[in-house]
């Protein structure tokens, strides 16, 4: 094997971890069928050589921006300024040496930039050499410290601020369109030149540092590992998206396996197992159980509202209202210092968006002084609520157990937990932060079984037990 074509082994190796690393589960199988597919494309398109790939090896389409991110990270489109330098770029070189980031310049770029944007026939490969050009000149950062990066798009953006040119855009394109349209064009524009200026930093600090250091620490994980925490606008209209797929598919594995378990348990009809024993002689090689109606659970939902577990609280109580079918019963409770009955906002056939905005509407109901206390919230689910718990109720309680250093009144959840017939605590915190600051976790752990819950990833793996 020559040097070349290891170097190519170990990037795409590296690369193919980098995936798993971001979420996507590229089987051994699958690296190999992406190396095959490579034999019936040309080198030398590399869209032809993502798309190959991308085939091969991305199970699902919410996983591809994370997949494309990586890709241009370990096979960037150029490296230094590549084709990204214009005309006026170099003849400013050989004049003065490399532009630099200053007044002029910015004007220059600006009125480039917006008459680029505003073009009916907008040119995607010219706008790539622009946002390249864009780092290079306003983002730079040299002689920054041990273990920074050279290269910022923030920087770059907020110098050249392409969203203030958006007035200008919207007047170029309404030539060709009404406002509102043209207006949706100039937003939509933009926002894909910031996201390849944030690309191209990245293949910037690929090239300084490494592209699995860009791997680690600079690109999202895919929607289903992205943790629920961190998770910005655009991403949670995506995860909602898979939330109710996802439930779906849940639901349904879970009723066929509680039917198959009712069936293997049932008690035994003796009758039909002596008339079918007549058949083989008197011998009863199979066995005949008695009709049984399938277990179904009843479940109480008590969740934290707070504004530190927004994002969490609202699709683990979505996720839960799809899953509403697999309980005989369910009643929710929304909770940051008081508590407060949602239940009547998971009505049959109710629109999830029109579920969240009730939802939000109601977090108010929660709060009496808006400082997170579990302690009181426990006291007063005992005292206002304990009906909602039996002895064949699943109690599940959804929060980061983050108090204020309030009375925990472990007293009160050891009484819930003791009255029902299991229990459970999802967190979304990562379990090395668990008992941290005034994070009660430890202590609450000990009386229900608490769970990392992070990510839709892990969300779905805790309902088959949710389900049982």
């Amino acid at each position: 094997m020559s040097t070349d074509d290891s170097g190519l082994l170990d990037r795409h190796l590296a690369f193919v971890e980098a995936l798993r690393g971001a979420g996507l589960s590229v089987s051994l199988a699958e690296d190999i069928d992406s190396l095959a597919a490579l034999g019936a494309v040309r080198w030398g398109d590399r869209g032809m050589v993502r798309d190959a790939f991308a085939a091969t090896m991305v199970k699902k389409q919410s996983q591809r921006t994370t997949f494309d991110a990586l890709f241009d990270v370990y096979y960037p489109a150029m490296v230094g300024n590549g084709a990204a330098a214009s005309a006026a770029e170099v003849d400013a070189a050989d004049a003065d040496g490399p532009v630099r980031d200053n007044a002029a310049a910015l004007t220059e770029f600006r009125e480039r930039l917006a008459e680029a944007l505003e073009a009916q026939d907008m040119d995607e490969a010219e706008l790539r050499r622009m946002a390249a050009e864009m780092v290079g000149v306003f983002g730079a950062m040299p002689g920054r410290g041990p273990g920074l990066s050279s290269w910022s798009a923030y920087t770059a953006l907020q110098r050249v601020a392409p969203q203030q040119l958006i007035d200008q855009i919207v007047a170029g394109l309404m030539r060709h369109s009404d406002e509102d349209d043209a207006r949706r064009q100039a937003n939509r524009r933009i926002g894909s030149f910031t996201a390849m200026v944030e690309d191209d930093a990245r293949r910037r600090i690929a090239e300084e540092k490494g592209p699995d250091h860009v791997a680690d620490v600079a690109i999202r994980p895919s929607i289903d590992k992205l943790a629920f925490m961190s998770a910005r606008r655009a991403d949670l209209d995506e995860m909602r998206k898979e939330i109710f797929p996802l439930a779906r598919r849940l639901a349904t594995r879970l009723v066929k396996e509680q039917h198959s378990q009712h069936k293997r348990t049932a008690p035994l009809d003796f009758r039909r197992t002596v008339r079918a024993s007549i058949a083989t002689g008197g011998v009863p090689i199979t066995t005949h159980h008695r009709p049984k109606r399938p277990h179904r659970t009843d479940l109480v939902v008590l969740c934290d509202v707070s504004g530190s577990v927004a994002n969490f609280a609202q699709f683990t109580l979505l996720f839960v209202f799809a899953l509403r079918e697999v309980f005989q019963s369910m009643r929710a409770f929304t909770f940051i210092d008081h508590v407060h009955e949602v239940t009547e906002h998971f009505r049959p056939g109710a629109d999830p968006v029109d579920v969240l905005a009730d939802l939000a509407a109601a977090t108010s109901h929660a709060a009496l002084w808006g400082r997170t206390n579990y302690g009181r919230a426990f006291s007063k689910f005992e005292d206002q609520y304990a009906d909602a718990l039996t002895p064949k109720t699943t109690l599940l309680i959804l929060g980061d157990a983050r108090s204020n250093y309030s009375d925990l009144h472990e007293d009160a959840l050891k009484r819930l937990a003791g009255s029902v017939r299991r229990s459970f605590w999802l967190n979304p915190e990562h379990e090395r932060n668990w008992g941290t600051g005034d994070s009660a976790a430890p202590t609450y752990a000990e009386i229900v079984r608490m769970i990392e819950c992070r990510n839709l990833t892990q969300l779905s793996e805790f309902v088959h037990d949710l389900a049982w």
